[in-house]
């Protein structure tokens, strides 16, 4: 095994309730010298306002950005009731941070000078080109039904930066969610981070769930709703009850998590899940479906081998990975609580540096998906010298 420098990325874990004395915690693991950036993923329990004002009393002038959770992942794999980060230091990672707040009026305009702006100081401070060399990560409130336009404007505006993201949690309330920027959490809102490193990094995504089984039409939706009221010109839940074959009165979440639809744009698949079933036998998605597009239904693949195989092909390219910043929707891990997978998915993250949460949907380049891992892995290797 080759020789790898050292890290200027550090990891950490807080466990205590008391906004003070987990603020303490977390400051002695992830403080460093020229530090540029703190990354923290909270369980919704903390009284946040008290939070965020002992984390500024701590880190000061260094950016702290992060969201609220439907559970952690810690250096030590899945945890709850918890805040996980890591911090990043210059001269290896350069960072701008840019809050976005009223989500429904964010439009292209709002997107290119957001994403002009942080381009501009980025290339600033790194003083090498950010071609190749950045990547972005956006973390949007989880139940603000923004994210396709959000990501979709982000991104086109962003050009070769890759990007993708985590929407925020609330352990499965779904009442609120947070974003933490500025020194604040906030709602309706999103943070876009901006990196800017020498190392090699590659923006991925994993699913397990792969297309099987017959095709299905969209044939009446309401995408700014993301309500499906008819498939193959039948109720949807009745038409999606007979893929599964089943009766639609015995769907359940378990069903919709362990059965979800998926969309192939180009070959690659992107997962479409089902929120919820409506007494109409419409069917409510966690994100955006529109009238005409095909769907197929899928099976499962074991979802530990199907990660494990993810992380291996990245580190043929990366080499041993620094951190993996991951984004891990929560109806993957649903239908594992009562199996010994949920175990061995845990250790797998732990052994692969992951640190990250679990999402209410993730953001991988333009598009906003459910049902998939994505994140951003950060090998050791220097990419111009």
């Amino acid at each position: 095994m080759g020789f790898n420098p050292p890290s200027r990325v550090r990891r950490g874990h807080g466990y205590s309730a008391d906004p003070d004395q987990v603020a303490d915690e977390l400051y002695q693991q992830l403080w460093q010298p020229d530090c540029s950036l703190v990354l923290l993923f909270v369980a919704p329990d903390y009284q946040l306002d008290k939070l965020a004002a002992a984390l500024t009393r701590r880190f000061g002038d260094i950016p702290v950005v992060g969201c609220t959770t439907a559970g952690e992942i810690s250096p030590d794999g899945y945890r709850c009731h918890s805040i996980v980060g890591v911090s990043f230091a210059e001269p290896d990672f350069f960072v701008e941070v840019q809050a976005i707040g009223d989500l429904p009026r964010f439009d292209l305009s709002d997107a290119l000078g957001t994403v002009m702006s942080a381009r501009y100081s980025l290339g600033q401070k790194a003083g090498f080109p950010l071609e190749r060399h950045a990547f972005a990560l956006l973390l949007v409130d989880g139940l603000s039904a923004r994210e396709e336009q959000l990501a979709g404007r982000l991104a086109r505006a962003l050009g070769d930066i890759p990007i993708c993201g985590g929407s925020a949690g609330d352990n499965m309330r779904f009442e609120r969610t947070h974003i933490l920027v500025d020194g604040q959490f906030v709602s309706d809102s999103a943070a876009l981070v901006l990196i800017a490193t020498p190392h090699p990094f590659e923006v991925f995504k994993s699913e397990h769930a792969i297309r099987s089984g017959e095709r299905v039409v969209v044939t009446e939706a309401d995408a700014e709703a993301r309500l499906v009221t008819e498939i193959n010109a039948e109720p949807a839940a009745a038409e999606y009850a007979r893929l599964l074959g089943v009766s639609p009165e015995r769907l359940t979440p378990l069903s919709f998590a362990a059965h979800p639809l998926v969309l192939n744009v180009g070959g690659v698949p992107y997962v479409r899940s089902i929120q919820r079933i409506n007494p109409d036998l419409s069917l409510s998605f966690f994100c955006a479906i529109d009238e005409g597009i095909v769907l197929s239904g899928t099976r499962a693949t074991d979802i530990v081998d199907n990660l494990a195989r993810t992380f291996r092909d990245l580190r043929s390219r990366l080499g041993e990975f620094q951190i993996v910043l991951g984004f891990d929707c929560i109806l993957r891990t649903l239908p594992l609580l009562h199996s010994d997978a949920i175990a061995r998915l845990s250790r797998l993250l732990a052994a692969n540096s992951v640190v990250g949460f679990s999402t209410y949907g993730e953001q991988y380049q333009a598009m906003h998906v459910n049902q998939t891992f994505t994140g951003i892995a950060i090998g050791y290797g220097t990419q111009h010298e």
